[in-house]
């Protein structure tokens, strides 16, 4: 399930009002920029920009080893690449899904194991076997389309993560249906984000961040001392932001149904599918974004947490609340943040605090 809005790095006191579409550009391409921080003092900054997974991708790292660092983490991100891209004839995932069963090498297999706890999770709302879905749809190929009900009907029987078979012990997994398909796509780049912190760290890295594609996951604070900012672009393709957020050694993933889409007859069709219906998800929701110390679970989670719509997305916080935060934005614009993260977001919107306690308090 592909997503993400553009989530852009701050790495000033910026202000909503000051920032251009320029400066978004500038900040995405690393260039230098009338609002970067100049009073940074570090033995080396080293940013690197590849493109994999069919995303573009910024890194970036400080410290004496960062050069090597960010080299390392480019391989990574090839290699894990070469493993679960759909798009790639030889990967493991592709390999799967032509034979219907396959040992898998053990960053595929953790994947795949997180992927179907997550489903049992969320009840289902994220789902790792709805590419036969997405291909009907095009979404896939970009060839549009609007499949008949009776064809997604026969097409969602193979959705049914139940008849997935994964064995822990040898890292065997079964397809228990001829034409089931999985991608990990809806999680990869959470695990790979995660994956590259730990390289950082290895190399000695200090104070890092990459941006996979939207994807946003931080190494330690700024080597200023001060938290990274990260705004969150508004779903409506304005220039403004809804929030931007102060984070540390977190994952920042967001997911809407608006960078995907595509229209017929006037009406939208984002590339967000329900795995109940097999249609996009029409939640109420508009973008969630998921703030986590494992980008995994928070790159699973923001789709999930989108499928649910508001009133169970609160719950299963509720549920869950040590293990994430969340922000929620409706399709009428009322926006509502986890108790965890409300001194850590400011956002010109007004704000409706969840609490643990099933309070939610206009701020």
């Amino acid at each position: 399930m592909r997503k993400k809005i553009i989530l852009i790095l701050i790495f000033t006191s910026m202000l909503f009002s000051g920032c251009t579409k320029s400066d978004v550009d500038q900040f995405m391409r690393n260039e230098p920029s009338s609002v970067g921080n100049n009073n940074i003092t570090t033995s080396e900054k080293v940013v690197k920009n590849v493109f994999a997974m069919d995303t573009y991708m910024t890194l970036t790292a400080y410290g004496n080893h960062a050069e090597n660092a960010t080299k390392a983490a480019i391989a990574e991100i090839e290699r894990l690449d070469s493993l679960l891209s759909i798009g790639k004839e030889e990967s493991e995932i592709s390999c799967l899904n032509k034979t219907g069963n396959l040992i898998l090498s053990e960053d595929t297999a953790y994947i795949m194991e997180s992927a179907l706890t997550l489903y049992e999770q969320t009840d289902g709302a994220f789902n790792p076997a709805m590419y036969p879905i997405m291909e009907a749809w095009g979404f896939t190929s970009q060839n549009y389309r609007i499949p008949e009900k009776a064809e997604l009907q026969q097409l969602l029987k193979l959705t049914d993560c139940d008849k997935i078979h994964f064995h822990s012990e040898d890292k065997k997994v079964e397809l228990g249906m001829s034409g089931m398909m999985i991608d990990l796509g809806g999680i990869a780049k959470g695990y790979t984000s995660s994956k590259l912190m730990d390289i950082f760290s290895d190399y000695g890295v200090t104070s890092g961040i990459v941006s996979l594609g939207g994807n946003v996951q931080t190494l330690g604070s700024k080597p200023d001392g001060s938290s990274w900012r990260v705004a969150l672009q508004n779903p409506d393709g304005s220039n403004d932001y809804i929030g931007v957020l102060e984070i540390c050694d977190k994952a920042v993933i967001t997911s809407g149904g608006y960078e995907r889409y595509f229209e017929q007859d006037g009406k939208s069709y984002h590339h967000i599918i329900d795995p109940f219906t097999g249609y996009p998800a029409e939640s109420g929701l508009k973008s969630v974004t998921i703030v986590s110390a494992d980008g995994t679970l928070a790159d699973g989670l923001s789709t999930a947490l989108f499928v649910m719509g508001l009133s169970k997305a609160i719950s299963f916080w509720q549920e869950n609340s040590d293990m994430f935060d969340a922000i929620l934005l409706t399709d009428d614009d009322v926006l509502y943040v986890t108790e965890g993260i409300q001194k850590l977001f400011s956002s010109p919107y007004k704000q409706n605090i969840i609490t643990k306690e099933n309070i939610i308090n206009d701020k």
